[in-house]
């Protein structure tokens, strides 16, 4: 088994990550850091904690896509079984790489682990709606998914993959959105993910307000960029005939939570004029019964698994949070032909 830790400018941190993740190799195993247009001490700091380091400076290609392909041709020249794929700002939970890799090696399919991120200790409340939202993306969701017997999405750090599989990939791309893309990549060749919930792997969101914004800012406009490619898939007759493929396809069109939200309460009211001015009450019904369950759907989720992250004190962010949220999305969809990838700034905790 092999590790591949992408790394842009983490100096501050890669020394407790190869630590980290050193505790779970065996013997035999690899951690390959690749330091990705680094202009610090990333590469020395990866060296000095005790792993094999690829440097690579491309000016025009940046990003964790171009970086995860350096990092498997590297590996190329002496093929482990199984790559495993850490972000440099997460840390392992006891046990993770051994679930990942025996389950990815019992399966022969590509895996993603329990990835959340948690919020700073010094952090404003605010952060907590937005610690339930991943919890809820990343976990109560691909739970829901493997449940009902259908693949997941990979999320990001924390994922697994036969080598047979990692080196036909296409890796070496700038979309804001790689491991979703990636994953649905894969589930159109035939190797559709599975959730590994038992392997968990964390991360801190950022201490800054600057930081959070950019973060979130990619994703979002990233995933509605990776929404508007994927309708054409639905034209397609090979689709229907891929049932992986079709239900992460299908998954990913789901607009993201606060934007669905909103789209469901204009209708909402949109129909409810509707009926009142001209007794159409079938679309005003249809748009409650939806709105009940999406209601209902959030409550059992936050009530079941996200208390402990969203304490009830902490609901009353929930508004404000998502008016924050709905009033990017125009500007994420002017900008989305713009896919230039920014790194997230974590370097500094401000007063938030």
């Amino acid at each position: 088994m092999a590790v591949l830790v992408p790394a842009h400018n983490e100096e501050l941190q890669i020394s407790d990550t190869v630590r980290n993740i050193q505790e779970q190799l065996r013997n035999g195993d690899r951690l390959v850091v690749v330091a990705d247009n680094c202009n610090d001490m990333t590469s020395m700091n990866a060296r000095d904690a005790g792993a094999e380091v690829v440097e690579r400076f491309d000016a025009l290609h940046r990003g964790k896509g171009y970086a995860l392909d350096a990092g498997v041709r590297y590996l190329a020249e002496a093929p482990p079984e199984i790559v495993v794929i850490v972000d440099a700002d997460c840390w392992l939970e006891p046990g993770a790489l051994d679930e990942l890799t025996r389950m990815c090696a019992a399966t022969n399919r590509p895996l993603q682990s329990r990835y959340l991120m948690i919020a700073p200790p010094v952090a404003a409340i605010n952060l907590a709606v937005s610690e339930f939202a991943f919890l809820l993306k990343n976990r109560i969701r691909l739970l829901g998914l493997t449940r009902l017997g259908l693949p997941v999405q990979l999320t990001g750090s924390g994922m697994a993959f036969p080598w047979s599989v990692i080196r036909e990939a296409e890796l070496a791309h700038g979309n804001l959105v790689e491991d979703m893309k990636l994953g649905l990549d894969l589930a159109r060749a035939g190797h559709a993910p599975l959730f590994c919930d038992t392997a968990v792997i964390r991360s801190r969101f950022p201490y800054s307000i600057k930081g959070l914004g950019t973060q979130v800012s990619r994703w979002d406009a990233g995933r509605l960029r990776l929404m508007r490619s994927l309708l054409s898939a639905l034209l397609d007759t090979g689709t229907f005939r891929n049932s992986g493929y079709l239900a992460l396809v299908l998954d990913a069109l789901v607009p993201p939570l606060t934007l669905l939200a909103a789209l469901l309460f204009a209708m909402l009211l949109l129909t409810g004029i509707l009926a009142a001015t001209e007794a159409a009450m079938v679309p005003f019904l249809v748009s409650t019964l939806s709105v009940t369950l999406f209601g209902t759907a959030l409550a059992n989720a936050w009530w079941v698994h996200g208390k402990r992250v969203l304490p009830p004190h902490a609901l009353i962010e929930l508004p404000k949070y998502a008016i924050g949220k709905i009033k990017r999305y125009p500007g994420y969809m002017l900008n989305s032909r713009r896919s230039v990838w920014i790194r997230t700034d974590r370097d500094r905790p401000t007063e938030t």
